[in-house]
């Protein structure tokens, strides 16, 4: 176990000079105290290990999510994490990080600076500075809908979106749609690869077609829709699957805009269950995430790790909230699903 005195030893100055830089006293120069600091991370200083008797404090990363007030996604994640840290006596920072933010230092340096013990990271995407850290990383963190391979000190916390894509499928094919598309803005991150892939897969598990040009990906959410309900509807597609709600509401949208009744003439299903979902028009069926678990979850999976519990993934159950975006496949018929309902792999339906 690396000590304050093995890096003071390597770098040739003293214990008090090493804790000084540690703890960003004033009295150390910046270039002495980043060499400490890349030194201590290099020979796996830990401060889980070294001051027992500081704060146990513990942040929140989130990046490209709204989180401010209770209509944001990020919002009830963080709630259910401070409802599980708080009272086991953990203080918890939330900090807002971005691109720049993650080249001034790696991700250990930054926890070894502000005495964090661990991270719950929310929204980073595949090619943030810092994902390339956490391959490595000594620090425990856990990513949501993010995974970090071979690293027993990174954890993967998110819904199981397999079976939540699963469910809106075979929810589709009971209305007796044959032929379902795809929507999702660019595969760039983990979470629109996982759901892309689960898309197929879902198709393949109930016994549809699955060719490549059901899917239609774009950057821009306006882009994607504009470009492609066209070109799905063209195929005789009946229903079409979003890789999350903002991108679902748009293609009602843009359906309503191009003569198209929903769900007369096509269904819509998102993904996420944002509490806009309740009040778009129709109102959006969806797969649901509970983002107050995730949080509970995402703590839940941090202190595992820093109780070096190497758990490498933790997912939630999906379960699907049928509205009125869906409704059966004749499109002469006009019905459609109007009892707000959730439907879980593991249970019967029951009413939300």
């Amino acid at each position: 176990m690396t000590t304050i005195a093995d890096i003071g030893k390597k770098l040739g100055v003293s214990k008090s000079t090493v804790s000084k830089a540690l703890n960003n006293a004033p009295d150390i120069s910046e270039t002495l105290r980043k060499t400490i600091v890349e030194t201590a991370v290099e020979m796996g200083y830990s401060k889980l290990r070294q001051n027992k008797k500081e704060a146990k404090k513990i942040c929140i990363l989130i990046e490209n999510m709204d989180y401010t007030n209770e209509l944001h996604f990020g919002y009830h994640i963080i709630i259910g994490f401070r409802q599980m840290a708080e009272p086991a006596g953990y203080q918890v920072d939330v900090v807002p990080i971005d691109n720049a933010m993650q080249r001034v230092s790696g991700f250990d340096a930054f926890m070894l600076q502000n005495h964090y013990l661990g991270a719950f990271i929310l929204g980073m995407t595949l090619n943030d500075p810092w994902m390339k850290d956490l391959q490595s990383s000594r620090t425990p963190a856990v990513l949501y809908d993010n995974y970090v391979p071979e690293n027993p000190s990174t954890c993967y916390v998110g819904i199981d979106n397999s079976e939540g894509m699963n469910l809106a499928v075979k929810y589709l094919k009971g209305l007796g749609h044959r032929k379902i598309g795809y929507l999702s803005t660019s595969l760039g991150s983990y979470i629109t690869q996982i759901r892309h892939r689960a898309f197929f897969s879902a198709l393949k598990q109930n016994g549809l077609k699955s060719d490549p040009r059901l899917a239609g990906i774009s950057y821009y959410v306006s882009e994607c829709v504009q470009k492609h309900v066209p070109k799905l509807l063209e195929q005789g597609v009946t229903a079409i699957i979003c890789c999350h709600d903002q991108m679902a509401n748009a293609a009602m949208v843009q359906c309503r805009e191009a003569g198209h009744r929903v769900p007369e003439d096509i269904s819509i299903v998102g993904f996420d269950d944002l509490p806009m979902c309740a009040y778009t028009e129709p109102p959006l069926t969806t797969v649901r995430q509970d983002q107050l678990l995730l949080g509970k979850c995402g703590f839940n999976a941090l202190v595992s790790l820093m109780n070096e519990v190497p758990v490498g993934t933790l997912l939630l159950h999906a379960s699907l909230v049928t509205r009125d975006s869906c409704g059966e496949s004749n499109r002469s018929a006009g019905q459609t699903v109007t009892k707000e309902t959730l439907y879980s792999s593991s249970s019967e339906t029951e009413t939300a």
